[in-house]
């Protein structure tokens, strides 16, 4: 499978963020050498500390297009991690115009340079959710309905994009994370949840999902890179639990106290409004909306065979994904939550060979 040379050039968007972050340094553990990242200006490099100066950077963003054409010159090889994630109203068209139309730029621009495959990170979120069948699988068609979010029909449109792109001659393939977890700044993304455990936040939503190592996301980006697979996509699960079960799960490897009530959609929606006042007087974002209230009182389970099968894939087990990054969010407490990054675990596949 590994017969992609190591000083092929490879650009990688959102590096500074979450999944880009794990996966450049998978793919500095597998001995690439040329690897480019997008940045913003401001962005910095929490995540990356040490290794930053092995990488070429540029400052860019998704909707800049001359930008993404001068990040795409001489490149083969594509991940396109980069995304925004916001449940926040005041949000929903700077997301859109990030998710759909900064993909579609990502796709012109690959097409423009002779890319040779791009590997999209999507969502589950992206492939619907229909009340009459609670399993989802890559086959799932979407489905318009109330249950998709904001979030979810921006990653929708700009998956779209990319089989667009797929029809006008570029190599794609696509994967569809469930709930990613894993140690990184403690201030975004599901690294919240550890915040809330320490707090003992006293809610659990009546909801279940499902939930995926960021290291397997990372893992399975390369191993589907560097394989022929093209114009198929994947989902990425680890488990499926309810969000009472995870929630107990960090606090326990936390020495906390567990959730204890349940935060049901009538008080969902009564906190999403005390959380919009809250972000008048403050100006700080909610941490409650009523679209995420919505969203996790849903249960959805998300099956993860395609995966597995296609590389003989191990996923590691949620329960040691929380307990590795619980410890390290016990250990950026001294530090006042510097952020922190998982060891990368489970790599035998990944060998350098």
């Amino acid at each position: 499978m590994n017969g992609t040379p190591k000083d092929t050039r490879i650009l990688v968007t959102g590096g500074t963020g979450f999944v880009g972050s794990y996966l450049i340094r998978y793919l500095l553990r597998r001995g690439y050498t040329r690897i480019r990242a997008i940045k913003r200006p401001t962005s910095k490099f929490d995540l990356l500390a040490g290794l930053e100066n092995r990488i070429e950077w540029v400052d860019s963003d998704l909707l800049d297009t001359i930008g993404l054409e001068d990040a795409m010159e001489g490149v083969e090889q594509v991940y396109h991690c980069a995304a925004m994630v916001s449940f926040n109203p005041a949000e929903r068209d700077q997301m859109l115009r990030t998710n759909r139309d900064g993909t579609a730029n990502i796709v012109n621009a690959a097409l423009y340079a002779g890319v040779k495959k791009l590997v999209h990170v999507s969502s589950i979120a992206a492939i619907g959710r229909d009340k009459k069948s609670p399993w989802v699988d890559e086959d799932t068609k979407w489905v318009t309905s109330p249950d998709n979010s904001k979030y979810g029909i921006s990653k929708f449109q700009a998956e779209q994009e990319v089989w667009r792109g797929q029809a006008e001659g570029l190599n794609v393939a696509v994967v569809n994370p469930s709930v990613i977890l894993g140690a990184g700044c403690w201030d975004m993304g599901t690294a919240q949840f550890f915040k809330l455990g320490w707090r003992e936040f006293p809610f659990y939503p009546v909801g279940a999902s499902g939930f995926v190592d960021v290291r397997d996301v990372a893992r399975f980006l390369i191993l589907l890179m560097e394989s022929d697979i093209l114009g198929e996509r994947f989902v990425l699960n680890g488990e499926n639990r309810s969000y009472q079960s995870l929630q107990e799960m960090i606090a326990a490897a936390l020495d906390r106290k567990g959730p204890r009530y349940v935060l049901s959609p009538a008080i969902a929606r009564w906190a999403a409004r005390l959380e919009w006042l809250r972000k008048k007087f403050t100006g700080k974002p909610p941490l409650i909306t009523r679209e995420n209230a919505i969203m996790t009182s849903l249960t959805y389970h998300y099956k993860n065979d395609k995966s597995i099968r296609t590389f003989d894939f191990d996923y590691i087990p949620i329960e040691q994904t929380v307990r590795e990054t619980a410890r390290l969010f016990k250990a950026a407490l001294a530090e006042d939550l510097s952020p922190r990054v998982l060891p990368l675990k489970q790599i035998e596949e990944l060998e350098t060979e």
